[in-house]
């Protein structure tokens, strides 16, 4: 097979034609690394190699895109790139890539989502464990941060009490408003035992 001829597109990226015909999209950095040129001969396993290399760093480069805007767990970064139309495989290599340099630590993610969850989204622990879960948190970092984070009984209740008072004042006189705050509270993460201790106690004046 003969490269007859490449032709810039959009996205930085250039399109191949082989024989005559055009051929593949390649990431326009990694066919400048090749050294390939118009009227070099080049082999199925050449070519598979070459898209192979691009598909490798346009995951990359969008890894490092996603990551400039906020951190993500290795797994949340695999799926996005994934999303994103790249394969599972390059996406793959690309978030162990960025672990590797340290862009990416699924320790140090889980701690600071885990005390964001608790003390600022006000979570119990049920919620806070499922949102890490959802992040691809292996058990024992999750396990960890919970550990860290997470709040006594008498500190449980004493938030569910605030969160009461707050936003669903009539619950201790209206028999609707209770309904409706348990339910809030229970997808929040909270149990049933918690919730209904809250609500036996007086509200504050």
């Amino acid at each position: 097979m003969i490269i007859t001829d490449i032709q810039p597109r959009r996205r930085r990226l250039s399109q191949l034609y082989i024989d005559g015909e055009a051929a593949v999209k390649v990431d326009t950095e990694t066919l400048l690394k090749s050294g390939l040129a118009p009227g070099d001969e080049i082999d199925d396993e050449q070519l598979h190699a070459l898209l192979q290399d691009s598909a490798a760093h346009r995951a990359e480069e969008k890894a490092l895109y996603l990551l400039e805007h906020r951190a993500h767990s290795k797994k949340e970064l695999e799926d996005k790139i994934t999303r994103a139309e790249f394969d599972r495989e390059a996406a793959r290599r690309a978030a162990e890539h960025m672990e590797e340099l340290g862009l990416v630590d699924d320790e140090q993610y889980a701690r600071r989502l885990a005390q964001e969850l608790f003390e600022r989204r006000k979570f119990g622990t049920r919620r806070v464990k499922q949102e890490l879960r959802q992040k691809g948190i292996a058990d024992d970092l999750i396990e960890a941060a919970l550990e860290e984070f997470s709040t006594d009984r008498d500190e449980t209740v004493e938030t569910i009490r605030a969160i009461l008072e707050r936003k669903y004042p009539a619950a201790w006189e209206d028999e609707k408003t209770r309904r409706r705050a348990v339910a809030a509270l229970q997808r929040y993460g909270y149990g049933f035992e918690d919730i209904f201790a809250a609500l036996n106690a007086e509200p504050e004046e």
